[in-house]
């Protein structure tokens, strides 16, 4: 059975369905912080685990499956999830990736009303592929059909704004960059003068913005 991190108002007008990136549980500071910026934005915010991740919480788990392994968990967690007004999925890294993967068909079924990744992992971290087309994690992104928002920190080691900008991406799909934002979007703050939270209130504020445009998924068919 699912378990959810359940955080902002149950009347909000939107859910964003959140799973967790591949090292990192879903009550990390990283992704408590985003929930917590969401929710006080005026977004209804789950958070669930992947098998693996949860079973770590008692000594077993193990590795990272392959993303694409994860999908039926994924799909799983939206059975289960009691939602009101619309959904968008996603997740951070990882958990954007394989909630990517499912995006089309439950949007074409009306099931969801948009996408949401949180720094999304273009290719491992620290190694943009220089012609090597199999290290790339886009080949379905270029066709991607559901709207989508991707939030991205110009320096992210798994995707930065130069490495992307190369890459054919989906018109239905939106980049927020975040000056300086890491793979978590902090960026330095001694820097540039603006700190993780100010990064994670924007987001927030454009996810909310973002969300209330979408209406309605289409019909189911």
């Amino acid at each position: 059975m699912t378990q959810f991190l359940l955080s902002g108002p149950e009347t909000a007008p939107a859910t964003i369905l959140l799973a967790h990136g591949a090292g990192a549980p879903m009550d990390s500071a990283s992704m408590t912080a985003a929930a917590d910026a969401l929710a006080a934005a005026g977004l209804r915010v789950a958070r669930f685990e992947f098998g693996y991740m949860a079973a770590r919480r008692t000594g077993g788990g193990g590795p990272p499956p392959r993303a694409e392994t994860l999908q039926p968990e994924y799909r799983a967690a939206i059975d289960a999830l009691d939602v009101k007004g619309r959904l968008v999925i996603g997740g951070k890294s990882m958990g954007g990736r394989v909630a990517s993967m499912i995006a089309d068909r439950l949007h074409a079924e009306g099931r969801i009303a948009g996408l949401l990744c949180l720094g999304y992992p273009f290719h491992p971290p620290e190694k943009p592929p220089m012609g090597r087309e199999g290290q790339l994690r886009t080949a379905h992104l270029a066709d991607l059909k559901t709207p989508t928002l991707i939030v991205q920190g110009t320096r992210d080691r798994f995707g930065t704004k130069e490495d992307v900008a190369g890459y054919k991406l989906s018109p239905a799909i939106a980049l927020l960059w975040l000056e300086d934002g890491d793979h978590d979007l902090k960026p330095r703050k001694k820097l540039f003068g603006f700190s993780t939270a100010d990064h994670l209130n924007t987001m927030a504020a454009r996810v909310a913005t973002w969300s209330a445009g979408l209406g309605s998924p289409p019909p189911a068919r």
